[in-house]
């Protein structure tokens, strides 16, 4: 058994780790036996990703935590939802919202058990991980989603998920089981 990772090959033994894993399986086995370009166009009719990488959440953070119960601070998640690449700081979030930092960080903190600041890095780091997936080049991955350098958001990539940015896009170019 292993926890982090979403399918395993043993020999001729395949097992997955519940549904959603099954498909990431079988992609696998299509890739295998028919080849990446084919598992592709099938990951593609099925709207999912080539392979999921193991060893990390595979869900949004805005799909992680409780829903906000306020409309304020729905519309705070809100903008910095649609706004991922901005450095959002508490003082313009506050500013936002027409309530003290103070104030806007107790109210996160109560319905979502972050901050401000913690939940807008999150966003901007999944916005990082979303084009990634889709192929962008590390460097413009980095500008457009609000990191300071390529180097910033490596840090952040191995400080979340144990790996670099372009270790992580390659595990969606190919299902190969051996990773070869």
């Amino acid at each position: 058994m292993e926890p982090d990772a979403i399918f395993i090959k043993s020999g001729n033994t395949y097992t997955s780790g519940g549904v959603a894993a099954g498909i990431d399986l079988a992609l696998a086995l299509v890739e295998e036996d028919h080849g990446a370009d084919l598992a592709r166009s099938v990951a593609q009719g099925l709207l999912v990703y080539m392979q999921r990488a193991g060893g990390q959440s595979q869900f949004s953070a805005s799909l992680r935590g409780p829903a906000p119960k306020t409309a304020l601070v729905r519309s705070v998640v809100n903008f910095i939802n649609e706004n991922p690449s901005r450095q959002h700081t508490v003082m313009e979030l506050a500013d936002f919202a027409s309530v003290s930092a103070r104030h806007l960080n107790r109210l996160f903190r109560e319905e979502l058990d972050s901050t401000p600041s913690e939940y807008a890095a999150v966003m901007r780091f999944d916005r990082a991980k979303a084009l990634l997936d889709r192929g962008h080049a590390i460097t413009t991955t980095a500008t457009e989603s609000g990191f300071s350098s390529p180097e910033a958001l490596r840090r952040a990539f191995i400080a979340r998920l144990g790996i670099s940015p372009l270790k992580y896009q390659q595990r969606f170019r190919s299902t190969n089981v051996d990773g070869k």
